[in-house]
């Protein structure tokens, strides 16, 4: 598969159910913009990014590993894969800044890994865990059916607006948008302040009876 064109960056997955638009901003129109949150995020990940490998009793630790699925379409970077045991059975461990969070996009994005070393390492894996920064703990999370159904479905979802190359339309969401570092390039509350005053000229001019 070639990785230009078919597959999707890993990533992906987990932009697309924080927001498909930054998705689109990113993976389409290759924006990016950084703020604190990505800057923090950015650092907690230098150390897993550089690469190298260690073993600690039984367990071997690598750092910044290629990985790839056919059947999905995807590849990526895994921040840590533990390989466990004899025949050796691969832990993805991902790193994330904050605490967890209340939708699943982490997790998506975690599973996405599990199934990529699932298909080099030729094996089943039942599980994979994130360390988050801000409690400095690791989470342990299930790939279950469900979460498998939601990240072969989050990479369908994305790869077809990816192709299509059109930027969703901004939703304004307070929690969400005032946070993400691609505000300014996104312009949710302009764009949809628009949107909005579009509406009230069409019913405006729909309830007074006059052609358009």
């Amino acid at each position: 598969m070639n990785e230009d064109t078919d597959s999707l960056p890993i990533s992906a997955l987990q932009h697309w159910l924080f927001c498909p638009r930054q998705c689109a901003l990113i993976h389409v129109e290759r924006l990016w913009s950084e703020n604190r949150f990505t800057a923090e995020g950015r650092v907690l990940h230098e150390v897993a990014d550089a690469g190298g490998k260690e073993k600690r009793g039984a367990v071997k630790t690598l750092r910044a590993v290629q990985i790839a699925s056919v059947r999905l379409g995807l590849h990526g970077v895994a921040d840590i894969v533990e390989l466990h045991g004899h025949p050796p059975q691969p832990l993805p461990v991902e790193y994330k800044r904050g605490r967890p969070k209340s939708h699943r996009a982490d997790e998506v994005q975690l599973c996405a890994q599990g199934i990529c070393l699932e298909e080099m390492f030729n094996c089943e894996i039942s599980e994979g865990a994130l360390f988050y920064g801000q409690n400095r703990r690791r989470t342990k999370v299930a790939f279950d059916e469900e979460l498998r159904a939601l990240t072969a479905k989050t990479a369908s979802q994305a790869r077809a607006v990816m192709g299509s190359g059109i930027l969703p339309r901004p939703q304004y969401v307070p929690a969400r948008c005032d946070a993400c570092s691609l505000f300014e390039l996104c312009r949710p509350k302009e764009l949809e302040s628009q949107r909005n005053v579009q509406r009230w000229l069409v019913r405006s001019v729909a309830s007074s009876g006059v052609p358009e």
